[in-house]
């Protein structure tokens, strides 16, 4: 089995180099969106909530075409993601908290206009605290499929995690599965 990454973080990388068999894998640094690299896959996946880390719908499209166009007939695309927890947010609230303890707060900020979310975490330590914000661009389900037709992909499957368990109204997170169009 041939194994590539994509990856845009050096620190990232030495940490896989540093596990058993990881320096045994060729990486590319570079943007997982639209970095190419020489040969096809039959699997290409992003889990974790990557696609979120791509902050525009045009870098979204773009990533999976560039999925598409490392697969082989009868590949397939895989991306694990949370679903927007939008039902927690009252009119007129942005903020959603999702951890709250005596030295982290960590919250969600929601424009839904532009699906962006800042995801913002406080740390107390020693007296001293820091605090960072991390941009996302949130994706509904349909959005994902939509953008896999468009770069030649259709759903085959969607569970509500690895257990395979069904995708409801009520699930917070899915795993997601497309393949090439015409190869299946």
């Amino acid at each position: 089995m041939r194994v590539h990454g994509i990856d845009l973080s050096r620190a990232m990388v030495a940490r896989l180099r540093a596990k058993p068999g990881g320096a045994a894998v060729p990486v590319t640094f570079g943007d997982f969106a639209t970095t190419r690299v020489p040969g096809t896959f039959d699997l290409a996946c992003l889990v974790f909530d990557t696609i979120m880390n791509l902050t525009s719908q045009d870098a979204q499209v773009d990533c999976f075409r560039t999925a598409a166009a490392h697969l082989d007939p009868g590949g397939c695309f895989v991306v694990e993601v949370g679903v927007p927890d939008l039902r927690r947010l009252p009119p007129g609230q942005e903020a959603v908290p999702f951890r709250v303890d005596g030295r982290r707060l960590g919250f969600d900020v929601y424009d839904v206009a532009t699906q962006s979310v800042s995801s913002h975490h406080v740390e107390v330590a020693d007296g001293r605290g820091t605090c960072r914000a991390i941009p996302f661009r949130y994706v509904w389900p349909a959005e994902l499929d939509l953008m896999a037709r468009l770069a030649g992909m259709r759903l085959r499957e969607r569970w509500s995690d690895w257990e395979r368990s069904p995708f409801t109204g009520e699930s917070r997170q899915h795993v997601s599965v497309w393949g090439k169009t015409g190869a299946w």
